[in-house]
């Protein structure tokens, strides 16, 4: 058992403590401490303070006068003038408020800290002449082994001449007052009958048992209480107890290769005073011919200032006094503008992650080539185009060389820097990313533009039409089945029918009920209804747009064209066959949109958000385009959305967006402009506008679809009770959905859904401080070869698999496990994060939640004393995304309508129901899976018959029972240790002005 003191907390492997010695958390705990500096013999508070002086003109004067050396480590104090020193927190706490400081709730805490680690110490040890020997670790077993079960014997033997009985030995697991506990896979029988200890005679022996088939990993307590019959009195010793069940093989190939040590950020990165620029490429940077230019929108060093700050409440402060005090048409730029920067200077923060401290670089004619690990999952994300600085490592500091991206191959990029840079085949240099500033650009540009046209960003009551148009069944429709549907019939119906404008029309469509099929028929009706229309269609991703590109193409009259832009960074190689006829490129074969005179005879646009502006900026005037649809608006930020909408409307403009508000949103870095409103959508905004309220506004603003024609039945059910209204109605075709009716390794043959309980372990490697578990690594492995090589009609393309996970590290792991395996090694299978699966279906979808973060004294330490204490690290949008939150997992409501609802015809989901418990929807989602016979693994850690609270709190009811747990265990020990100093009652600050012994 490792202990970090300052921090009082525990850690039982090497691993978990080197990385805790690396954590912000650490540093944050001891950047408070009183150091003293034995050169300058003075007191300074803090590390950051501390680095500031060793670095001052007087500390480096006074060490060269005393002949000492100038890199002198800061010395822990035992006194400091005006303070006094508490031993338990670790700390100098100035004297006017010594006498109030134990009664506080940092001290209380750390007391109770102190007590339980304490006695969790003193249970382990042999005592009273007790000797327990024997090995509590099963090591890895098969899942046949596990289920033939295997015992470790201990032997008790007693060293001193007293009189010792076993009176009891029993797992804490095995106790009916611990809640939230699996039943122990582990077991313990005395071997004879004896249960006295005789000194110098042959042991007793406890044989211990642990028999368990599903994977995972195990641990458990063993409690062993002891009467010296001489003395009349009880004590008791501890051995804890550990198994694994798994593979081997993956154990060994898929385990953490490395011990996880925290990439460290550099606070004060090298300046960039003197950067040498890349050459001019005339042809890249003319590809379009603009009228109206981009601002340079650079970040303000005031606001720049602010981020840079330590303390986030400080930042917070700071940053709110930057913003209007309300969200209007006429502070909509001063409120957003901030809230970008902030974002901006977060990407650029998370960029400096994958700076690469030694890299070389391969010359091939004026070209260089530079190998980029992890540029083929996009991490980091370097598009054509973008700019790379490098510097010598030898080289004078601040001098860098801005190397042009011209073109990108897997891992590697081509770039071009100036002619003065010095190259040899050897040379080493520092390299660092920067990001491309055209979108922020952009962005910034629609900002800054005047727009007053309240109806289009905030619309009131007054703006909403008095009635909804019938739904047309006259209509001659492209798509036959839209006439079938009555709400996307209503939705064309009414979209056609708006007034020039209009306040913005919301299609709100849930997973799977055709919201595009229902843009892409609106978008038809209004060209054939008028030859004056001309419509841009946007979308926040080229794969969206191209998806409305392409539907389009297939079904425009004759003499109706499109023209499909592309940002000039955009490889060829993406654009679908069906689209080459639709773009517009250079002779030097980059993308383009060619002057206004030419896009203008285009009816219809289709590009990303963003790159809408371009139209402006060629000179399309306002209102040009009749209507402006945006299709999955509720995945982009408003700032995304407002591009199209102020740059390009005008008065008569019709505004259509297309999105569901209750699926994942747009992926925000900073956690300023993630509170301050940048994560909400446009489309979420509105939604909460009584101008579209349901179902007072059906027809008239917006129009909810309810015909889901994705999902059985039973995965569609909960999303559709929890987060629809229960409006979704099955529509899928049967024949797929009940695919795998009967499939003989569903719990219930009959319910398409199964939730494999695994009592897991997380892990970190190397630098990257994303997770992966094993245990469900082969977990899903499992379930995926048992897809593809079941006969008859259950057996699945690999095509047809889907597998969603939140960390990088286990999408990896697994598609290396998917392609090494045989049976499974086609690798077609698409794994990956939710944001990677929106919009997408697959007949199959497996999710591995990953998180498993109990430990070896799981329900002890962990859960009192606040390792899983905020009931947000184990929920909110950002479990699947890996976002802002302290931890990541998978999220309540945006997976459960996201990732689950990908699923057609099965849905399989692989987690720790220990950590999912903690949140209330997967707490009643895993609920809805037990009733119905889908649950497998381990079996539920509570009941699920109790009513789940909507407030949250099961952490702490989790925390509450650990904490009577041990305060069950520290009773126990009451009798062994009072008298002694091992477990002090603190409550009154007796011990104070004591040292802490140090435990080993």
């Amino acid at each position: 058992m490792l202990t970090c003191e300052p921090c009082q907390r525990m850690f039982v492997s090497q691993e978990a403590y080197s990385g805790h010695l690396r954590s912000k958390n650490h540093v944050k705990e001891t950047d408070g401490a009183w150091l003293f500096c034995p050169v300058c013999d003075i007191y300074v508070l803090g590390l950051r303070p501390w680095k500031e002086h060793v670095g001052g003109a007087k500390h480096v004067k006074a060490h060269v006068a005393k002949g000492m050396p100038p890199d002198v480590q800061p010395q822990e104090p035992r006194t400091v003038p005006g303070h006094e020193y508490c031993t338990t927190c670790r700390m100098h706490v100035p004297q006017h408020i010594w006498a109030r400081h134990p009664s506080t709730p940092r001290h209380l805490k750390k007391a109770q800290s102190a007590r339980y680690r304490s006695a969790l110490d003193e249970a382990e040890k042999d005592k009273l002449g007790v000797v327990i020997e024997g090995e509590g670790d099963f090591g890895v077993l098969s899942t046949t082994d596990g289920k033939k079960g295997q015992t470790k014997r201990l032997a008790l033997r007693l060293t001193s001449p007293a009189q010792i009985s076993v009176v009891d030995y029993v797992f804490s697991s095995h106790r009916g007052d611990v809640k939230h506990c699996s039943p122990s896979q582990f077991s313990v029988a005395l071997a004879g009958k004896s249960r006295t200890l005789v000194s110098g005679e042959r042991p007793l022996h406890l044989d211990v048992s642990f028999r368990q088939g599903f994977l995972g990993s195990y641990q458990d307590r063993l409690e062993i209480k002891f009467e010296d019959r001489k003395h009349g009195r009880q004590f008791v010793i501890v051995r804890n107890f550990e198994a694994v069940v798994g593979d081997q093989h993956d154990h060994d190939q898929f385990g953490a290769r490395s011990v996880y040590v925290p990439r460290k950020v550099v606070e004060e990165r090298e300046p960039e005073t003197n950067v040498i620029p890349e050459p001019p490429m005339p042809a890249f940077e003319a590809a379009t011919k603009y009228v109206v230019s981009l601002p340079k929108a650079a970040i303000p060093r005031h606001i720049e200032d602010i981020l840079s700050q330590k303390s986030n409440g400080e930042v917070m402060r700071k940053f709110k006094q930057l913003l209007p005090k309300s969200l209007n048409t006429f502070s909509y730029a001063q409120y957003f503008k901030p809230l970008l920067w902030a974002e901006e200077y977060k990407m650029n923060r998370d960029l400096e992650f994958y700076d690469i401290p030694d890299a070389t670089l391969k010359k091939s004619g004026k070209h260089y080539s530079l190998n980029v690990p992890g540029l083929a999952e996009k991490r980091p994300s370097v598009l054509k185009g973008d700019t790379l600085l490098v510097r010598r490592v030898d080289g004078p500091p601040g001098t860098w060389f801005s190397g042009r991206v011209n073109d990108i191959r897997e891992t590697t990029v081509e770039l071009s820097f100036h002619s003065s840079l010095q190259w040899t085949q050897s040379q080493r240099y520092v390299v660092r990313f920067k990001p491309n500033r055209t979108p922020w650009r952009r962005q910034h540009q629609a900002l800054d533009r005047p727009f007053d046209e309240e109806r289009a960003t905030f619309p009131r009551t007054v703006d909403v039409p008095l009635s909804a148009p019938g739904a047309d069944h006259r209509l001659p429709l492209k798509n036959a089945l839209v006439r079938d549907n009555e709400r996307q019939l209503q939705a064309v119906t009414s979209i056609l029918r708006l007034p020039k404008g209009s306040l913005p029309f919301i299609i709100f469509g849930p997973p799977g009920t055709g919201k595009t099929v229902t843009i892409v028929e609106a978008i038809l009706q209004i060209l054939d209804k008028s030859t004056d229309t001309c419509v841009m269609a946007c979308a926040p991703s080229n794969s969206a747009a191209d998806i409305i590109a392409t539907r389009l193409k297939e079904a425009l009259p004759a003499g109706v064209t499109l023209f499909r832009h592309y940002a000039v960074s955009r490889s060829p190689a993406a654009v679908p066959e069906s689209l080459r006829d639709c773009i517009c490129t250079t002779e030097g074969g980059l993308f383009t949109c060619p002057p206004r005179a030419q896009v203008q005879k285009y009816r219809v646009v289709v590009s990303t958000c963003v790159s809408a502006s371009v139209f402006a900026g060629v000179g399309v005037p306002r209102g040009h385009y009749s209507h402006i649809f945006v299709d999955e608006a509720g995945q982009a930020t408003e700032c995304e959305v407002a591009v199209p909408i102020r740059t390009i409307a005008g008065p008569d403009t019709n505004i259509i967006l297309s999105g569901d508000p209750k699926q994942l949103g747009p992926i925000i870095r900073s956690g300023i402009a993630q509170q301050l409103g940048l994560e909400q959508s446009m489309i979420e905004r509105l939604m909460k506008l009584d101008a579209y309220e349901l179902p007072t506004r059906q027809g008239r603003s917006v129009v909810k679809l309810t015909k889901n024609f994705r999902s059985h039945i039973s995965i569609l059910k909960y999303p559709n009770e929890r987060f629809y209204n229960n409006e979704l109605t099955q529509c899928a075709d049967p024949k797929i959905i009940k695919t795998y009716h009967g499939w003989p390794h569903l719990p219930n043959r009959n319910f398409p859904i199964i939730f494999h309980a695994i009592s897991g372990q997380e892990a970190r490697e190397a630098s990257s401080p994303s997770f992966f578990n094993v245990h469900e690594i082969t977990q899903v492995k499992e379930y995926v070869r048992l897809l593809k090589s079941t006969r008859g009609s259950f057996r699945t393309a690999s095509e047809d698999i889907g597998v969603i996970t939140p960390y990088h590290a286990q999408c990896l792991k697994i598609r290396k496990a998917l392609a090494e395996d045989r049976d499974t090694g086609d690798m077609k299978e698409k794994v990956g994060s939710v944001e990677m699966f929106q919009g997408d279906e697959r007949r199959v979808i497996i999710i591995s939640t990953v998180r498993s973060s109990r430990d070896f004294i799981e329900y002890d330490l962990k859960h009192t004393l606040g390792f899983v204490a905020n009931p947000r690290r184990f929920n909110g949008k950002y479990l699947l995304t890996g976002g802002f939150k302290t931890l990541v997992l998978i999220t309540t409501d945006t997976i459960l309508t996201v990732a689950v609802t990908r699923a057609k015809a099965l849905l399989i989901i692989v987690g720790d129901p220990h950590v999912l418990q903690l949140d209330s929807l997967w707490r009643q989602f895993l609920n809805y899976v037990h009733d119905n016979g889908g649950w497998t693994g381990i079996p539920i850690p509570w009941d699920p018959n109790e009513p789940v609270d909507d407030a949250n709190a099961y952490d702490q009811d989790v925390a509450q029972s650990a904490q009577a747990e041990m305060d069950r265990l520290m009773k126990a020990l009451e009798v062994t240790t009072r008298g002694n100093v091992v477990v002090e009652d603190d409550e009154t600050g007796a011990n104070i002005d004591r040292e802490w012994r140090d435990i080993e």
